[in-house]
């Protein structure tokens, strides 16, 4: 029997929308406000999810204490109050969407959770637009 825990966060970022290899016009065309050259900010809201077997000896399927511990060393201390273009080693290369925000969530998480246990990520970028990754 499976059982899937949750684990709700939060963190602040701000980032850009853009490609270097395209012209600002289509860079403007293609992300909109979201190309702003100034950047722009997100409150961002997450659920972090592990699914499994409940261990018989402890009666979880993850101890929550743990989950919260690794979200916020793992995802809140690294990606918040940070300009993700910029400070986050990822989005150096990779344009910050919130698609590939939940999956750098998802793999800076995934070694820490059991193997057996599947891992799901789900971003609001806002109360109304939200990506959902499991790998």
């Amino acid at each position: 029997m499976k059982v899937k825990v949750s684990r709700k966060a939060h963190f602040n970022a701000a980032h850009r929308l853009y490609r270097k290899d395209w012209e600002d016009s289509k860079n403007s065309k293609i992300f909109g406000k979201c190309n702003n050259p100034n950047f722009h900010g997100h409150n961002y809201e997450m659920i972090v999810s592990v699914t499994g077997e409940i261990d018989p000896e402890t009666g979880f399927v993850m101890d929550m204490k743990v989950l919260k511990d690794l979200i916020k060393v793992e995802i809140e201390d690294y990606l918040d109050h940070k300009n993700l273009n910029i400070e986050v080693d990822e989005f150096i290369s990779l344009n910050p969407t919130a698609e590939n925000i939940a999956v750098v969530i998802w793999k800076r998480l995934r070694p820490h959770i059991h193997k057996t246990n599947e891992l799901e990520v789900v971003l609001y970028e806002t109360p109304r637009n939200y990506v959902t990754f499991s790998g």
